[in-house]
């Protein structure tokens, strides 16, 4: 899909000011240049244009408030002298997987004051002797080089992303809390019902045990009652020998 044709998708029936961050990734680009992309995005905080193709970036918009931008697995090897005139808030930059060879091509970069962090990884200038070193000193203002500061510690991940990132990263942390929040609620309310359905199991075995013990007590009380008349059957019977004898004399 071509990189005009994914913008329009990507707006989505919206106007381009109402649009914060616009990822583009793996679409193509026409000449190896952007296109689609206007002044028009005025609001635009994060541009993603991973793997599209680009040879150069001469073509970018004037965006005075994007902060993050991704430009990784392209082939631009120059030319940031734009960036640094048209992306003024710029704080993140990811050039990783490009054709930088020397360290005097990043030199642009130095008139972004903001710029915080800048990835290089998989371009040749990383296999420069004292690379680190050169592009601390080059750029002052960097705080992480390939996500790391000037004392290799690692970027957090608040960090090593841009401000309109980590609001939508606080944003997610706050919903994770929020469902988190739920999860217990329903184990709690779990709980309470294994404790409702153990005390029903208890009191069915009580029940049942009292019910097991009347039902002995039934069985006792038949058998005394059979016991009681069996007698009284015996009786008639030795008596039934008397009565015939009686008869035999009356007649």
């Amino acid at each position: 899909m071509d990189m005009k044709k994914r913008v329009s998708l990507e707006l989505r029936h919206r106007s381009p000011t109402e649009v914060t961050e616009l990822v583009l990734d793996n679409c193509r680009s026409g000449e190896g240049k952007i296109e689609g992309i206007t002044e028009e995005f005025s609001n635009l905080e994060l541009l993603s244009l991973i793997n599209v193709g680009l040879t150069s970036v001469a073509d970018v918009p004037k965006l005075d408030k994007l902060k993050k931008l991704e430009l990784s697995d392209n082939r631009i090897s120059g030319g940031l002298e734009v960036l640094a005139e048209r992306l003024v808030s710029l704080t993140h930059l990811n050039l990783s997987g490009n054709k930088f060879k020397d360290i005097s091509t990043l030199e642009p970069l130095k008139k972004l004051p903001q710029l915080k962090s800048l990835d290089l990884f998989n371009c040749e200038v990383t296999n420069l002797a004292d690379y680190r070193d050169s592009i601390f000193k080059l750029l002052p203002q960097l705080i992480y080089l390939d996500g790391y500061d000037i004392d290799d510690c690692e970027a957090s991940d608040s960090d090593g992303e841009g401000d309109g990132v980590d609001d939508e990263e606080e944003g997610e942390s706050e919903d994770f809390e929020e469902e988190e929040e739920e999860d217990e609620e329903d184990v709690v309310a779990e709980e309470e019902d294994d404790d409702d359905d153990s005390a029903d199991d208890e009191d069915g075995e009580v029940n049942g045990d009292v019910d097991s013990e009347d039902d002995d007590e039934d069985e006792d009380d038949e058998d005394d009652d059979d016991e009681d008349s069996s007698p009284v059957k015996g009786e008639k019977r030795k008596r039934d020998p008397e009565d015939e004898d009686e008869d035999e004399e009356d007649d």
